[in-house]
């Protein structure tokens, strides 16, 4: 990932709250477009332009051609609030972030997010690296119903992470149990990536917890109750893997530790 700086000429008569709004419209398009990462992008007024500081997943991330219909609008509408076409000045890595993956063509993905993570809820098969979103074919506009569910993910599973936990129970039912409006739902979006893009699509199954650890290393695939566990590890993360169900997951991670 990379900290860069989008600044905003200002080329007419404009006043803070379009220039803003114009602004938002254009960043949260690329956002849904998975082409800037993250949810804030504090921007500030310098003199004659507004600079916005975001997180591109690569360096060309930005090029027109990886817009979407919404981004090419709202790129078209910055010269109606006085606004010029935003120039891009890369600052250099992000160190907080992780690294985009390296692949061309990866031989599978997996539909993967946790709480602490800033980056594509799609990982590489091969190298479990985030791979942006706007290089993933979709049959929809954008990639904003998957990020939708990726902070609703998120969410979730910081209520059921922290230590003074409240609704604990039942953020880690939504998360853990196959048929939860959650998993329903990224288990569709996965299978619409998989169709467009015709590459197996994963979805990561969380496993936080289990009443019975002594058979959780044996337990079947939720999915069609066949044997799915792995003899190695897949990324020294997923202990199973159901190729017909396109499920991966864990261990309990209570049981990992008991």
């Amino acid at each position: 990932m990379y900290l860069a700086e989008l600044k905003f000429k200002v080329i007419a008569d404009t006043d803070f709250s379009r220039a803003e709004a114009a602004i938002r419209r254009y960043i949260e398009s690329l956002i849904f477009n998975g082409q800037l990462w993250g949810r804030e992008f504090p921007t500030a007024w310098q003199q004659d332009s507004f600079n916005s500081r975001v997180v591109l997943p690569a360096e060309d991330a930005l090029l027109q051609k990886h817009h979407s219909p919404s981004a090419l609008v709202a790129l078209q509408q910055l010269s109606g609030a006085g606004l010029a076409y935003p120039q891009c000045q890369i600052l250099g890595m992000d160190l907080m972030s992780q690294h985009t993956d390296p692949c061309q063509q990866a031989p599978f993905y997996i539909l993967y997010s946790r709480f602490s993570d800033s980056c594509s809820p799609v990982r590489c098969g091969e190298h479990f690296a985030p791979v942006p979103l706007y290089q993933l074919a979709t049959a929809e506009p954008d990639h904003e119903r998957l990020i939708r569910w990726q902070l609703q993910f998120q969410a979730l599973d910081e209520i059921q992470m922290q230590q003074n936990r409240v609704l604990r129970k039942s953020a880690e039912r939504s998360m853990q149990q196959l048929h939860s409006r959650l998993n329903k739902q990224g288990r569709r979006l996965a299978r619409q990536l998989e169709l467009a893009n015709k590459v197996p699509v994963y979805y990561a199954l969380y496993s936080g917890s289990s009443a019975h650890c002594a058979q959780e290393a044996d337990k079947a695939c939720p999915g069609c109750g066949n044997n799915w566990h792995l003899n190695q590890p897949l990324h020294q993360l997923f202990d199973f893997q159901c190729v017909p169900c396109r499920l991966l997951s864990n261990i309990a991670w209570d049981c990992q530790n008991a």
